[in-house]
């Protein structure tokens, strides 16, 4: 049977022909880096390529041995290789293996090519074997596979020099713009003084107990941001579609929201002709409901794609009511667990998709037994994970939900966390009957 020259242990100059140009390009590629290592140890702390990144079985050894030594800080050179691997040494090919690949790379200024030709073939074998998959068991589930699986491998590259470049550029910029302009306005003046927008990549937390104002909070965020050209996915878990819209209406059109039980007997002619009015307005809007029943992250995951895919170049928000009614998948030791795997998710959908993320979440029940009812971070129900991934922690107090002679409507947004920026409260006079936030 024909070796195949790839595994084989022959002097490199002894392969190739023009059917084997591709293989024998990455050969030497791979060899290449290994020997750059041998040449200047030093070399290592430039490599960003994984073991797995590697084509061959014994340049993954040969590497992750190299990997090892670097951890316990001893010099990477054949000797110190062949103490580390013992016996294994020969399933690599051997002491005239290495010799041969320190041997063949004459300097390391083209580390870097080398390693983008090593990642270009492992992309590539990484989307065949996932396109095999795809074929093999064709489902939305294996196509979603796909797609992430592109996206992962279309993220791995050398970019950190262009990234300080556009990072510096950026930076540039943002000495002579507005920087309110660079995320999507909540359309409160306070809080986006505080935020700067609600950037793409950022997941935001938005917590209060029950009764609290969340949904409505988030409801005019969403309604604010949408009704100047921001394309809206808002995920209720919680609330139907025909509640939300009823207050969305009645907030565009000034109604009562109780008068909701029934329009038809109860809606003054002017009324009536109002609702009409924002019904057609909110119709216009890039602002869509989804409430089928149990959205796992999965279908909120495809939702953002599909919306992303067709709005390529418009700003978008994301808004989930809430973190709680999120279907937990997987098995997990503790519920806290759990939870962190599903910030962490959403986080990461952020800065792949590039939105900006709203989340809300409960607080615990905690906060009930303190004098001073205003939560603290460390009320969150699950808090360690969810503080941790956020980027942003807003948390609603409001004093008449406790004091029922208090007169005000005040609610205090108390920004706790903020990653990039300052922390402070807002303070939003609440509308009940058009649940409705105005400025203070």
């Amino acid at each position: 049977m024909q070796t195949d020259p790839r595994e084989s242990n022959r002097p490199l100059s002894l392969y190739g022909t023009d059917e084997m140009a591709g293989q024998q390009e990455l050969f030497e590629a791979e060899s290449m880096v290994l020997g750059a290592v041998f040449l200047e140890p030093a070399a290592i702390n430039d490599i960003i390529l994984k073991p797995e990144h590697f084509s061959q079985s014994r340049h993954r050894v040969i590497f992750t041995a190299m990997r090892e030594l670097q951890r316990d800080g001893v010099e990477i050179n054949p000797f110190s290789l062949v103490n580390l691997l013992g016996t294994e040494i020969e399933n690599v090919g051997g002491v005239t293996y290495f010799t041969e690949i320190s041997l063949c790379c004459p300097s390391v200024s083209g580390l870097e090519h080398y390693q983008e030709v090593v990642l270009k073939s492992y992309r590539i074998r990484e989307l065949r074997k996932a396109a095999a998959h795809f074929l093999n068991h064709s489902s939305g589930e294996t196509a979603e596979a796909f797609y992430q699986k592109y996206v992962e491998t279309q993220e791995l590259g050398l970019e950190n020099g262009k990234r300080k470049g556009e990072a510096l550029v950026q930076l540039y910029e943002s000495l002579y713009a507005d920087p309110v302009q660079a995320g999507v306005s909540s359309g409160y003046e306070k809080l986006d003084g505080f935020t700067g927008g609600f950037k793409p990549g950022e997941l935001i937390i938005v917590a209060g107990r029950p009764s609290m104002g969340k949904t409505a909070l988030v409801l005019n965020l969403a309604y604010n941001a949408a009704s100047k050209g921001t394309v809206v996915d808002f995920f209720s878990l919680e609330m139907s579609e025909m509640q939300l819209y009823q207050r969305l209406i009645s907030r565009m059109a000034y109604i009562d929201a109780a008068k909701w039980q029934n329009p038809f007997r109860i809606f003054s002619d002017k009324e009536t002709r109002k609702a009409n009015e924002a019904l057609n307005t909110c119709y216009k809007m890039p602002f869509q409901i989804h409430d089928q029943g149990r959205l796992t992250l999965d279908e909120i995951r495809a939702r953002i794609q599909k919306t992303r895919r067709e709005n390529e170049n418009a700003p978008c928000l994301v808004v989930i009511d809430y973190l709680q009614l999120i279907p937990i998948e997987g098995k997990f030791e503790r519920h806290d667990l759990a939870i962190g795997a599903i910030t962490r998710e959403l986080k990461q959908m952020a800065k792949q998709y590039k939105v900006p993320i709203i989340l809300l979440s409960q607080l615990s029940r905690s906060v009930e037994q303190r004098q001073d009812k205003r939560p603290l971070m460390s009320d969150l129900r699950d808090s360690g994970s969810i503080e941790q991934d956020a980027d942003m922690v807003m948390l609603l107090y409001r004093e008449g939900y406790y004091k029922r002679d208090f007169e005000g409507q005040e609610t205090e947004i108390n920004l706790v966390k903020h990653r990039n920026g300052p922390v402070g409260t807002v303070r939003l006079k609440f509308v009940k009957e058009f649940s409705w936030f105005v400025s203070g």
